[in-house]
């Protein structure tokens, strides 16, 4: 069973999000058999590599809110971050351009390597502080993840793998999708937003059972389908 994934590094939810499925994933029979696919979704392609502000002042001013407020909202996520095991260093975090990010995620997908590059890369961005416009810091996190460091390098100063990113955000458009974490199971069952867990252990139960079900009417035509898709915390353009 596939489960399709379109999420950005410096989401904190997407974050969250991919923590409540991996337990979930803990306690189902068939993981063995679940392949995850990652697709790159920019939450904000327009802003610098390294825009020189903090975490809060960049949220205060995209969404029109007071620093303090900001400041409470990356408090919130910080403790729910911390209640699976996570740790959201918010007040170190260096929100910036992730377009390269998610080009280095599709290098990594061709060596086997996706979910260890975004594991790492997030981990890199919510907990350790690095700036993950940086190219420098996008060289060196790829080599430690196991991608040949020429590779690593000629992805980096060239263009390879634009065309990917550029279709992952254009099936996420006729998706519907407008923020994230967003999961599709089997092409048929979309979860939106960083569910509990136990939203995730009935989506991949039903998900499974409907491989078993006779008729494939209910199989999405082009779009993945909506069907059972679950609205909460997530983040949006």
């Amino acid at each position: 069973m596939k489960i399709d994934i379109w999420s950005d590094i410096v989401c904190p939810f997407c974050v969250i999000g991919k923590r409540h499925l991996e337990l979930a994933l803990e306690n189902f029979e068939h993981a063995d058999d679940v392949e995850i696919v990652w697709h790159s979704y920019e939450l904000d392609p327009s802003i610098e590599r390294e825009p020189g502000r903090t975490l809060v002042d960049t949220i205060a001013t995209k969404y029109g809110i007071s620093a303090e407020q900001s400041a409470a909202s990356q408090r919130d996520v910080a403790a729910r971050a911390a209640a699976v095991g996570l740790t959201f260093n918010w007040q170190d975090a260096k929100y910036g351009n992730t377009f390269d990010a998610h080009r280095l995620i599709h290098l990594a997908a061709h060596h086997g390597l996706a979910t260890a590059a975004e594991t790492r890369l997030m981990h890199a961005y919510f907990t350790e502080g690095v700036s993950i416009g940086d190219v420098d810091e996008l060289q060196r996190l790829g080599e430690e993840i196991g991608l040949p460091a020429d590779d690593v390098r000629r992805v980096l100063a060239g263009d390879d793998f634009t065309q990917d990113v550029r279709a992952d955000e254009a099936a996420a458009r006729q998706i519907g999708i407008t923020g994230v974490p967003f999961f599709v199971l089997d092409e048929r069952l979309a979860v939106s937003g960083a569910q509990p867990v136990e939203t995730f252990e009935r989506a991949l139960t039903q998900a499974w059972q409907g491989r078993t079900a006779t008729s494939d009417a209910g199989r999405a035509s082009g779009t993945h389908g909506q069907a059972g898709t679950c609205v909460a915390d997530h983040c949006a353009i």
